[in-house]
């Protein structure tokens, strides 16, 4: 009597676990519909925004993500879609799978900013900027880290004070995604209360973004130096209902959980390159793919990359559900971002002097994910989340 039903599938190479089996309808036509737009308009330029510095036209591209709902995509209310965590986390490996710096530039966009303003702000500045930033009419991006506190953000300097029915700000943001074309920044300032967030419009008198070139990561994605000499916004713009770290941190939570998904695209796209080599460059008198070490090699990395997607879909069915803790949100990342990196580092080998060309897509992704390591949080600051939460002491200081 053979244990194997009568009608069992063959193995996938491409979906070995059968992950899609665990998917709805829904949830594959969200796949479907970002990997088609991301391959007519992003695929045969990435390379060579990622050589040149930036995408040609930003806020266009941003206009046709924000046609197919991916702004904000997970949030609901003020015309956004409203879609699930899994959709999105969907929509994240397709993004990323592509390129970090097209994933972050949606991110940015969806989980910092336009999260910040749909969680904390005033319904006045919820009405003004989500259905906007939702269509890609309006952009946004997100002002936390400086340039002496990145994983400390508890000392930052910048500051708003009060001014009569005004705030005044003044203070320096760094490494700021999307900020040279944005169209509001949500900025986190000490004021006498603690830690307040405000939502900034960049043409505010005093507002500068410089952006910083010479990075050798993320290169499709601006990235900016925020300066803020002065500026004035109106009481409206603080965001009224939250104070101190929480604001902010809750804000990462949302991003960190898209790059538990995201960094998967990118190790599939890593991997998908090496086995495609791997049948077609011969050495020795045979393709490379035939030798042991190549296959263990392939083998490894396809665990881990399938494991990790497991890892995603638990997560993002739990977030839609019961919710996530942010400590789960850090197992996610710690564990993602580091067998992502390592599989795009492994497939380099596997195509040799190859692997450093821009023809093929490993270098880039390699490049790329270094940053994704330490922003939203360095693997260090994870493991620490996780050693607290196992051991109930605080190891930060």
């Amino acid at each position: 009597m053979t244990s194997q039903h009568p009608q069992t599938p063959g193995f996938d190479p491409a979906d070995p676990l059968a992950i899609d089996d665990l998917l709805t309808a829904d949830e594959i036509a969200v796949r479907e519909s970002v990997r088609s737009l991301l391959t007519q308009r992003v695929e045969p330029h990435i390379a060579g925004w990622f050589e040149d510095g930036g995408v040609e036209d930003p806020r266009a591209l941003m206009k046709e993500f924000g046609s197919l709902g991916l702004l904000g995509m997970h949030l609901e209310g003020y015309t956004l879609p409203g879609m699930s965590s899994v959709e999105y986390g969907l929509a994240c490996v397709e993004l990323e799978a592509c390129d970090s710096g097209i994933r972050s530039m949606v991110s940015v966009q969806g989980s910092l900013a336009m999260y910040a303003i749909w969680r904390w702000a005033s319904e006045e500045e919820k009405q003004r900027w989500l259905p906007g930033m939702g269509s890609g009419d309006l952009v946004g991006c997100f002002g936390l880290t400086e340039p002496d506190h990145g994983s400390d953000p508890a000392n930052m300097r910048t500051r708003a004070r009060r001014d009569g029915d005004d705030w005044v700000i003044d203070g320096t943001k760094l490494w700021i995604s999307n900020g040279t074309f944005a169209d509001v920044a949500v900025i986190w300032a000490q004021t006498d209360e603690g830690i307040r967030g405000f939502a900034v419009p960049t043409d505010c008198p005093g507002f500068t973004a410089n952006l910083i070139k010479h990075k050798m990561s993320l290169r499709a994605s601006a990235t900016a130096e925020l300066v803020l000499d002065g500026c004035r916004v109106p009481a409206s713009a603080m965001f009224p209902e939250v104070r101190g770290l929480r604001g902010p941190l809750s804000c990462l939570t949302e991003a960190r959980y898209g790059i538990v998904w995201g960094a998967m695209g990118a190790a599939r796209s890593c991997l998908d390159t090496a086995i495609e080599y791997s049948r077609t460059r011969e050495q020795f008198g045979r393709p490379i793919g035939g030798f042991q070490l190549t296959q263990g090699k392939l083998a490894d990395m396809c665990v881990e990359l399938h494991k990790g997607m497991l890892l995603a879909l638990h997560l993002g069915r739990r977030k839609d559900t019961v919710g996530l803790t942010p400590e789960q949100v850090s197992f996610g990342k710690l564990n993602n971002i580091r067998e992502a990196l390592d599989i795009c580092r492994t497939s380099r080998t596997i195509l040799g002097a190859n692997g450093i060309s821009l023809e093929y897509p490993v270098i880039r992704h390699m490049n790329n994910l270094e940053s994704v390591l330490t922003y939203e949080g360095t693997t260090e600051m994870h493991q620490l989340v996780l050693g607290q939460a196992l051991t109930g002491q605080n190891a930060f200081s």
